[in-house]
This record gives structure tokens, sequence and C-alpha cells, in this order.
């Protein structure tokens, strides 16, 4: 239910009246509407939305700014934002449903119910199960095969699955913590081959419509089809993606569908909402009748399944160190301040999300943005924190904008000290000899050509990631893709004994490019035919 600003304070009002003694707030902060607008408004982000759950009942569901930069179209609490990897819960809530149908069984084997699934290592492929494919504990490397479906793909869900066999591992199985994409494809795909519908259909069914959610959608047709829908931003014109004015993105240039169950949910404040209510009561549906999923799944996808490393924070930030940090089913376990969090944030090109619970307080709370400035994202995610918590106001919004301008400043000083200084040496070979068709085992093939002198790259599996190679230094080139919105890559030849290329490497020249474009996994070696 979507209420008026009068309403809704009333609302408030009468949730203040029934908390239980001992609750930090059982209201928004006072003036919320105005502080989200000028935060908003200082981080020049286009459009938002924040909903806003406690005891049960919405206490916020409301959309600020602009869906897309010179429209007057506003953001409500119905228009709706593609929420990236929030969207790995619903995909770990669909198995859920699977599992009390009976279905399925969290430590069920993959391959008893997908016999073609394959792992680089036989016995991972053997051993892994349901639950490992959500928790980031396979041995694949940091975004290890996000290239299948980053920035756009050619390819269908189930191929990019078979491709899987051929990436290595970074370490053993079930070792450590390493965030993936790939496996919740997997996912995607188990649930089409136990239930008979295609994820997209199966999440419309059993989630989206089950819960009542009105707007939200899991598939990208129907997204395009919906009037109220956010655009998505980024800031490229600075020298490196994260620096510069904020600039309109094509939408259509969305992540691979392959890959929808790791993120390919849009969802407006309103139904957003609504999740954050079945999420608070275990899956519960609001209305008090029916579930939508069981109360013993719950507790499954909120129980930790892996440690993940606690990083070293600066000293202005170090309220916000968790004592401890987890990875359940597709949700991040961990505390502030001793207080228990569930939540997941979310990145697709051009939005970010963040959705927070705070289960012992019975609050929960989700920010949208169609820009990538995840300042915004922090500082009013700690800044409700403290206020859900009883702790005095801390500033975050102005801390993380002040840390976010550091580290992009930074990133721009680095990326100048190593390009004012390349080595004035090669290339070894002419052009024409650096041209042919290069395949990587689990990406495919690129196509290099030479015509006049001048260098070219084509990503075969990627549709329009096609660039000028620019030679760099000794054998290296940097290719700088003609659709902008691209991280460049530094592109190195290796030569044999005779002076023939033998492979092709290649990694990021933005120091803070997002770790999707995991070019250093990549190693092309000459092929005749592309795949």
């Amino acid at each position: 239910m979507i209420f008026s600003v009068n309403r809704r304070r009333l609302a408030c009002l009468l949730a203040a009246a029934a908390l239980a003694p001992g609750l930090a707030s059982a209201t928004p902060p006072e003036g919320i509407e105005a502080r989200i607008e000028a935060i908003r408004t200082a981080a020049g982000v286009p459009g938002m939305s924040v909903a806003i759950v406690e005891q049960g009942k919405v206490t916020l569901a409301e959309g600020f700014g602009t869906r897309k930069l010179g429209s007057n179209e506003k953001v409500d609490a119905d228009t709706i934002f593609p929420t990236g990897s929030s969207g790995k819960a619903v995909t770990s809530a669909a198995l859920a449903v699977l599992v009390d149908q009976g279905k399925i069984k969290w430590d069920d084997k993959v391959i008893d119910h997908l016999p073609g699934f394959q792992m680089y290592d036989p016995w991972v492929t053997r051993e892994m199960t349901i639950r490992d494919l959500l928790v980031h504990r396979s041995g694949l490397g940091l975004g290890a095969g996000d290239l299948l479906f980053v920035p756009r793909t050619n390819l269908s869900r189930s191929e990019s699955v078979k491709r899987l066999r051929h990436i290595k591992p970074a370490t053993s199985f079930r070792s450590g913590y390493a965030y993936d994409n790939v496996l919740y494809m997997v996912a995607g795909e188990l649930i089409e081959a136990v239930s008979g519908q295609t994820w997209e259909a199966f999440t419309r069914e059993h989630i989206i419509k089950a819960a009542g959610m009105q707007e939200s959608t899991s598939d990208s047709v129907e997204r395009f089809a919906t009037a109220n829908r956010a655009f998505p931003h980024a800031r490229m014109n600075g020298g490196l993606r994260g620096a510069g004015d904020q600039e309109q993105l094509d939408e259509h240039d969305e992540l691979g569908r392959n890959a929808a169950p790791a993120g390919g949910m849009a969802m407006s404040a309103s139904d957003l909402a609504r999740w954050l209510q079945i999420q608070l009561a275990q899956g519960k549906l609001p209305e008090g009748e029916g579930r939508l999923f069981s109360e013993a799944a719950s507790r499954e996808m909120w129980t930790p399944s892996v440690l993940m490393p606690i990083a070293p924070v600066p000293e202005a930030f170090q309220a916000t160190q968790p004592n401890f940090d987890t990875y359940a089913l597709g949700w991040m376990v961990r505390d502030y301040q001793g207080v228990k969090l569930v939540t997941h944030r979310g990145a697709v090109f051009g939005f970010l999300t963040m959705v927070m619970l705070i289960p012992e307080k019975q609050v929960g709370f989700s920010i949208t943005i169609n820009s990538e400035d995840g300042e915004v994202i922090h500082g009013l995610t700690y800044e409700l924190l403290d206020h859900y918590l009883g702790r005095p106001k801390a500033g975050w919004p102005e801390k993380w904008s002040a840390r976010v301008k550091d580290r992009v400043a930074e990133a721009q000083q680095a990326l100048k000290a190593v390009q004012a200084k390349p080595a004035k040496t090669g290339p070894s070979l002419p052009r024409v000899r650096y041209a042919g068709n290069y395949n990587d085992p689990w990406y495919g093939n690129i196509v290099v050509r030479e015509d006049k002198g001048r260098l070219t790259i084509d990503f075969q599996s990627t549709p329009r990631m096609r660039g000028t190679l620019e030679h760099w230094q000794y054998d290296s080139f940097i290719t700088r893709f003609e659709d902008k919105s691209i991280e460049p890559a530094y592109v190195t030849f290796g030569l044999d004994a005779d002076g023939k290329v033998e492979r092709v490497t290649m990694k990021p020249v933005s120091p803070i490019a997002d770790f999707s474009y995991d070019y250093q996994d990549l190693l092309f070696t000459p092929a005749k035919d592309a795949k």
C-alpha cells in the first residue's frame, strides 16, 4: 500500500504507539524525504526510490528525481529499477519454493538434476550441490566467467553453462569465498530442468505474482514495455568510468539475459516494500494468509555457509567494520555495531541497489538509484541503520562522498602515471602478423584484423564489442572500444621462438574497473575457426 505523506505519517505514529519497549525507533527519521532529496541532488543522481518497512507496515515507499536526465518524468513508488545482484535472493527463493514442493533438496547434487553440468575438475562436478551454486565457494576466482554476459552476449544460458567446464579454478573447492555470477546461471538452468519453466517464467508465476508484486518483472521485454521505468546513467568522460559528467546509457545495452538468475530482476519501491515484508515475516504474505515459502526455507536462506574476508577500513569508517561477515543463500549476513543484518547489494551497469534487513528490530529498507554513484547507496544505508539502532548521526553520506571522490582521484593519478612513461619499444612484428582468429576455451573467439596498417579487435561472443588496437609498448596494445561504456583493455601478444603469436592476454586499463571485466582470466591462442 502506498501512503500519501499525511497518511504515512499517521501510520508511523500508530506504529510507534504499538511498539514493544526497547526498540530504538518506530518511524523513519524526521524529514526523511527532504534528506533523501538533498543527498540525491548533491551527488547528481538523476532518480532514486526508497522503501522502508517497520513492524510489518510500509512506512515509506517513494520516488525522487527523474527517470532519465533531461526529462520531467518523475520517479514514483511504482517506477521499476533493475536491481542487479540483490535479485540473487529471488533465485534462492525460487529454489526454496521447489524445496517446499518436495522436488529438490538444498544438498542435492547438481548433476542429479542437470546431468550435462560440468566444472573444470571432475571431482567438483560430482560433489557440487545446489547450495554450493549459491554461496560463492566453488573455487572459481572473483568474477570468473563474467565476460560470458558482460557487457552483453549472443550466447544462450545453456551454452554459457556448457562453457563453465573450461574455466580453471583459482582455489580448491569449498576452501574460501570468491564472488561469482556464473553459477547462478546454473541455478537458473536447474530451475528449468526441475519445473519445466524457464527461470523468467517460474519467478514470474511463483515469486512475483505469488507475492502480490504489481510492477516487478524478471523479463527484459516486459521491462522495456513498461512506461514507468528508470533509465541507466554513468560517468565516463573523466578519463575512466566513475569520473566526469553524468550521461544516459542505452538501456537496451543491458547485461546478457543468460545471467538473469544472477541479477535480472526489475522492481519498484512498492514491490520492494512487499518483498521486505515477506522476508521479515519468514515467508508469510503481508495479508497474514498464505506463504511465499516456508519458515524452514527462510531459516535456510539466512543461514551462513561461508566466511567472507573482512578488509581493513579507513579510520573515519571504523564504525562500519563488522565483527563477522558471511554469505548465505543469496544473502549476506553480517553485523553492524553488534546487530545482525541480512542484506545484499546490487549493481548492473547504470543502476545500484541496496536491500537491508534488521531482523531483531523488524525493520527493512531498500534504496535504488539510476546511476553508479555508490556513495549515495552506502551513505544513506548507514544513516538509516544509525537511526533504527538509536545511534547518533555520523554524517555518513558526506563521508562516503569524500571517500569515493578520493578513490576516483587516486585512480586517475595512477592511470596518468602509468600512461605517462610507456617504453618506446616495439611492436616486434609488422601489424599484419598479429592478425588472426584467437580462441579462449570458455569465452570463444576474438578476431584481430589488419587494414592499411591499422589493427582492430572484435569479440565474437559479444555483439558490438570491437575497437582499434593502438600500440602501447613492446607487443602490448590498448583497445578503446567503439562502445565507450566498455572498459578499455591492454592486449598483449606473446611470441614463440620463431616470432609467431602463440598467445594473447589482456587486463583492464582502469585500476578501478568493475571486476566483471575479467580480462585477466582470458588466454587466447591461435584458432582456425570461430566458436
